[in-house]
């Protein structure tokens, strides 16, 4: 019976092992893999849409800017009943003044110079449009490495519920081991006691990573748009820089936070020349056609006029000079906010790298425990046999040994998710840069519609209006 033991206990430790080896080994060609996740991630991600609406808003800044360097043209229109009786000192004749005037209004405008103030603000609102296209580009990142993140998280539960399943089957015929030795008086109650208790806590860890594979499982519903199927273990690590320096030195040229923060400077810069320029005189030119009709005499007046006008303000209050003032301390801040970004992107860099490094050394550390656990397992098993162990070293060594496992397995997502982390760190975790097929998304074809603030009516304006439908459905 002893031999019987040893032999279904090497059998069960190797298929213990076997069956590790079949979940982290990558499955058929059925099974979902990483770049289908974030794909999924791309294509369901609500707030990729939202931040692309708000990318839109800040193109209509554009054309509101540029509007006001085009002719501004109204009308106005009026119907005016006068009553009443007139008597001068001159003459006792009582008149009565009962009139209905009608006057239409036709007055147009038009910019000439004005220093520059509102093309630069058409430019300022151009680089506030770019800002937001990197602000795009950061939600990207961050919709794909949660997606990551959310794969990585269904894999490392399922294989956690693999582990405990397993070390809840051992720990069963342990358990009969056990209550088998004790009836032919070879271990005390004390032993089957030890394996029992040790069996209750396997359930309930087997409970908890369950309960964990759900809220993995909700996570990747939430992320990725869909339930997992069987998900495949990513391939490979992906590519990155060979060293931190390297990294950082991309990061600082193509991070979309520090790009966006560029432009942010840019912007603040060309407001604080706008704003000095509102301080200077403006030349406007003016036209009006009018049209008035006395309705009961059929008196009318009709006649327009054209001009040019030039004005400043020269005092109101300070509000100018505020305004000003209020302009240059913002593109202060704005540069200091540059600063800071640039900074904190390469502490991110260097951050990433370092964990990088230290999940390595845990997922080294832990497989070099893996081997020795199982060696130590696989020993003080047959010694128990032979009566050199108890019960209690042999369940040590089986804890031991899942505790083992379970490190390797967290350590091994983890690296994956580290090196996933160097990409969104350098700006290129992007559906671009990943060469996933999708249809990416173009920000400066909605830019290009709406630049020139095309009116309602005109061709452009009805184009708009089909892209803005389409929009709406999806």
């Amino acid at each position: 019976m002893r031999i019987d033991k040893i032999q279904f206990g090497k059998h069960l430790l190797a298929g213990v092992c076997a069956l590790g080896l079949a979940v982290l080994a990558p499955r058929g060609a059925a099974a979902e893999t990483l770049a289908d996740a974030l794909v999924g991630a791309y294509n369901h991600s609500g707030l990729l849409e939202q931040n692309r609406a708000l990318l839109r808003a800040a193109d209509e800044d554009v054309a509101i800017a540029a509007a006001t360097l085009k002719p501004v043209l109204r009308w106005s229109a009026s119907l005016t009943q006068a009553f009443g009786r007139v008597r001068t000192s001159s003459s006792p004749v009582t008149i009565d003044n009962d009139n209905l005037t009608a006057a239409v209004n036709l007055v147009g405008e038009l910019v000439l110079y004005d220093f520059g103030s509102r093309q630069l603000r058409v430019e300022a609102s151009k680089e506030s449009v770019l800002a937001t296209r990197e602000a795009l580009i950061e939600i990207e990142q961050q919709v794909l490495f949660r997606a990551v993140r959310a794969y990585m998280g269904v894999i490392e539960a399922s294989e956690f519920v693999a582990l405990r399943q397993n070390n809840l089957r051992l720990l069963t015929q342990e358990l009969r081991a056990a209550q088998d030795r004790f009836e032919v008086g070879e271990v005390t109650r004390t032993d089957v006691a030890l394996a029992q208790a040790q069996l209750a806590q396997a359930r309930s860890g087997l409970a908890q990573a369950e309960g964990n594979l759900l809220s993995a499982t909700e996570e990747y519903r939430n992320v990725i748009g869909r339930k997992p199927g069987r998900l495949q273990q990513p391939p490979g690590l992906p590519k990155i820089e060979s060293s931190v320096d390297k990294a950082k030195a991309i990061a600082v040229r193509r991070h979309p936070s520090l790009l966006g923060a560029q432009h942010q400077v840019a912007a603040a810069d060309l407001l604080v020349r706008a704003t000095e320029a509102d301080m200077k005189p403006t030349v406007n030119l003016t036209g009006r056609l009018g049209l008035t009709e006395n309705l009961n005499a059929r008196d009318f007046n009709r006649g327009g006029s054209i001009g040019i006008e030039a004005g400043q303000t020269i005092y109101q209050g300070g509000s100018l000079s505020a305004t000003a003032r209020q302009a240059r301390a913002r593109a202060d801040a704005q540069r200091g906010n540059l600063h800071v970004v640039r900074h904190d992107v390469q502490q991110t860099v260097g951050d990433s790298y370092a964990q990088l490094t230290t999940v390595k050394a845990q997922l080294e550390a832990s497989e070099r425990q893996v081997r020795a656990a199982s060696i130590a397992f696989r020993g003080i098993r047959e010694e128990a046999t032979l009566g050199a162990r108890t019960t209690l070293d042999v369940l040590d060594a089986e804890q031991a040994l899942l505790n083992a496992r379970s490190s390797q397995v967290s350590a091994r997502v983890s690296v994956y998710v580290a090196a996933y982390g160097i990409l969104v760190s350098t700006g290129r975790l992007t559906a671009k840069q990943l060469g996933l097929p999708v249809q990416i998304y173009d920000p400066a074809a909605y830019y290009n519609l709406v630049k020139d603030s095309p009116a309602k009516k005109s061709k452009e304006g009805q184009k708009l209006d089909r892209v803005l439908r389409a929009l709406q459905k999806d």
